[in-house]
Parts: C-alpha cells; sequence; structure tokens
C-alpha cells in the first residue's frame, strides 16, 4: 500500500477487496463442483493442491451447486446464498428478493428468517423429524467451531456435511437404485 493514500481510495480499494473475496468463494466452489463432477477419481488430490480447509471448500460447493450461476444475485453476497442455501429453491427466491430490495446484511437476513419461523406455520412436509442424537460436548463444541470457520450456521454444516457423505458414499448408485437427493 502507498504510504499516502486519500480515504477516497481507500474506501474503493476495500470495495474491490470485498468483491475479490466474495467472488472467489463462487469460484472455489464451482471449481470443487466442477472437479467432483470430472475427475472424481483425482478430486480429494486437487483440494488437497489447493491448499484451503477440506470443509470450507465442501460448504463453498454445497452453495455453488445450490445457486447455479442463472439464480445468484450480484448485488448480494457469498454469505446471504449461503443462508438459504438449505431451504427450498421457492423459499431461496423469496429470501433473497427480499434481501436484495431491502437492502439486508446477512445479518439482516438470519433475523427476518428467524422471525418468519417464529410467526408463521411451520412447514411440516418438507422436513421429517429425527430423534434425538446423544453427542458428547465437546464434540458439538468442535461441530459448532467448525460451522463457525465455514461461515455457516451448525444445522447447515451438520446438513451439509451429511450430504456431502452421502453424496460421496452414494456416488454411482444413485442410478441404479434410483436414489436421489
Amino acid at each position: 500500500m502507498p504510504t499516502e493514500l486519500a480515504f477516497e481510495d481507500w474506501e474503493r480499494a476495500g470495495r474491490q477487496l470485498s468483491g475479490l473475496v466474495n467472488s472467489s468463494s463462487w469460484w472455489l466452489g464451482d471449481w470443487l463442483v466442477y472437479g467432483k463432477d470430472h475427475y472424481s477419481d483425482r478430486y480429494e488430490r486437487g483440494i488437497r493442491a489447493a491448499g484451503l480447509q477440506y470443509q470450507t471448500l465442501r460448504n463453498y460447493a454445497w452453495v455453488s451447486r445450490r445457486f447455479d450461476i442463472g439464480r445468484r444475485r450480484a448485488a448480494l453476497s457469498f454469505q446471504h446464498h449461503a443462508e438459504l442455501a438449505s431451504l427450498p429453491v421457492e423459499q431461496q427466491e423469496h429470501w433473497l428478493d427480499q434481501a436484495e430490495q431491502r437492502g439486508w446484511t446477512t445479518k439482516e437476513l438470519r433475523r427476518a428468517i428467524r422471525r418468519s419461523r417464529a410467526d408463521g406455520p411451520r412447514e411440516v412436509a418438507r422436513t421429517e423429524k429425527t430423534g434425538r442424537l446423544a453427542v458428547p460436548g465437546s464434540r458439538l463444541r468442535w461441530w459448532h467451531q467448525a460451522a463457525a470457520r465455514s461461515g455457516v450456521e451448525l444445522e447447515q454444516w451438520v446438513l451439509a456435511t451429511l450430504d456431502d457423505a452421502a453424496e460421496q458414499i452414494l456416488d454411482g448408485f444413485q442410478g441404479q437404485a434410483g436414489i436421489a437427493p
């Protein structure tokens, strides 16, 4: 950085850097999806070569798969999309519209979704209740840390991790057994 930089120039540089960071999340996610689709036998080697945390990359890929390029909103950050990735497409579109029209931050979007869940009827048909899972506290804290570092809520992180594991295990069997996510 130059020793003398006008505030406006410094501010513009920050906006440009922020745009690069946001774009790089999409680029890495799309890169990973492509690698998984085209090089499944060498996929993990490519991930290691990238030198980034495996779980972070998997989360990027999960969000990229949930939002094809035509559905991504340039006015919203990758994190806005990550907040919505676990929702059905119709709800994603609704919340993307709201966030874009109202200029919401990621935190404001998250708050609005929580409010609507508390105020509105629960969607029972799309989700299934599961039995409780006994998890040692240390493991739960570990999972919370992983989710936080990945920039998503614990529930999203757990769903993404389980989806990725199922995809990895069931890859190749989906067509044979009629299994679909």
